[in-house]
């Protein structure tokens, strides 16, 4: 299938990665699910043929290569379960295929009616739940330090639970194309009992493996603009610099609400233009 991209598309798209990159700096989890909007609205990709398609597999690709590459900062400060990690990126793999596979022989129509209903339970989602009282205090750090000197023994009802999860949330991200991180860090903080900044350094190893993979396969389909998803990887990098710099200083309960609110909206908008109830 040949598809025609305009200059100023490919800069949209790179505009596209700022802001997703910004809101994940300064939020956190679940700014990627507003990529495939934005390509579709905002890009432009809703007019070609199988948007729905193309713009998931396009950001399935860019969620995860981005994932990938913010891990390095988290490697270095060893913010890495690496054991918990492996079994639930390898497990969660498999449901990713699956999950994509399942997403590219739904209808186009369907899977954005699926995606947006999942936007507006995310954002409310976002907006109602609460921090933990010692995520970025000098309590979590110990917590932290204290996690990797132990290095508990993983326990095999351990390992079942990280791999349930993990299939699971694998199977969500495949199917959406979605990073799936406002899934994982608590999947990993209930399964295997990481405190909030390990299980966000180790989530993005799984975040990475789940979109690279979905994006794969998607690939294979012929569902991805590499390009699109290069370009916003490359604003991606520039937003989450910004975000994560400003993210220190920002009231972060009031952001998370307000962005909660944002991703409602943003939802209900995608539905009512699914259904032709606007133009």
């Amino acid at each position: 299938m040949t598809v025609v991209i305009t200059i100023v598309q490919y800069v949209l798209s790179i505009v596209s990665g700022i802001l997703v990159g910004f809101s994940l700096g300064l939020i956190g989890g679940g700014g990627s699910i507003l990529a495939v909007p934005l390509f579709l609205y905002f890009v432009g990709l809703d007019t070609m043929p199988d948007a729905a398609h193309i713009a998931i597999g396009t950001t399935a690709l860019a969620v995860g290569l981005n994932a990938y590459i913010n891990s390095y900062m988290h490697l270095r400060k060893r913010n890495v379960a690496p054991r918990i990690g492996g079994i639930f990126s390898g497990v969660g793999l498999v449901g990713s295929l699956i999950g994509a596979y399942l997403g590219h022989i739904t209808p186009g129509t369907d899977l954005l009616t699926y995606f947006a209903i999942a936007m507006i339970v995310l954002g409310i989602y976002m907006a109602i739940r609460r921090e933990s009282t010692q995520a970025g205090t000098a309590d979590e750090v110990n917590h932290v330090m204290n996690a990797i000197q132990r290095c508990p023994r993983l326990t095999t009802f351990t390992i079942v639970k990280v791999a349930f999860f993990g299939f699971i949330v694998g199977l969500v991200s495949g199917y959406f194309g979605i990073g799936g991180g406002f899934l994982i860090v608590p999947s990993l903080m209930f399964s295997a009992g990481l405190c909030i900044t390990r299980a966000i350094g180790t989530s993005l190893l799984s975040v990475g493996t789940f979109g690279v993979a979905s994006g794969a396969e998607y690939w294979y389909y012929g569902d991805v603009l590499i390009l699109i998803a290069l370009l916003y990887v490359i604003g991606g990098a520039a937003g989450g610099y910004a975000g994560t710099s400003l993210a220190v200083k920002a009231p972060k309960k009031t952001l998370r609400i307000a962005y909660g609110a944002i991703i409602v909206l943003v939802g209900i908008y995608m539905l009512m233009k699914i259904y032709h109830v606007i133009p």
